[in-house]
């Protein structure tokens, strides 16, 4: 597995950690610092983002021990699979609206992800 993966992998971990960690703990007062309002945040959708964000934490841990490429392909293809949904759908509310700066930072990571995880596919 390629040094660029494997970095991929530890700072996807973290990111991971650091806004699902929050989203499953302190949803209504996490939010706010990317733009929601208090009213317009779903505290049972936010903790499940949450918990996904730190499932993906975990695989990204996993990923950055794995020996080898056959052990973490499964994982970059998820993980490419994700970010382009999560990209297409954040996309179909973001054009056309005013959104807070927050919102389009957090659209910035997911593309930036994308990119290294097609790319680290594309590496084995």
């Amino acid at each position: 597995m390629s040094k660029s993966t494997r970095y991929t992998f530890l700072i996807h971990g973290i990111v991971s950690l650091v806004m699902g960690l929050p989203m499953l703990l302190i949803p209504g007062r996490f939010l706010p610092l990317f733009g929601w309002v208090e009213e317009g945040i779903d505290p049972l959708l936010s903790r499940i983002l949450g918990a996904a964000l730190l499932a993906l934490a975990w695989t990204s841990y996993r990923g950055w021990r794995a020996p080898d490429w056959d052990k973490v392909k499964i994982l970059v293809e998820g993980e490419v699979v994700f970010t382009i949904l999560a990209m297409i759908g954040m996309l179909r509310h973001l054009i056309g609206f005013s959104w807070p700066f927050g919102v389009w930072f957090i659209f910035a990571i997911i593309t930036i992800f994308a990119v290294a995880w097609i790319i680290a596919l594309r590496q084995k």
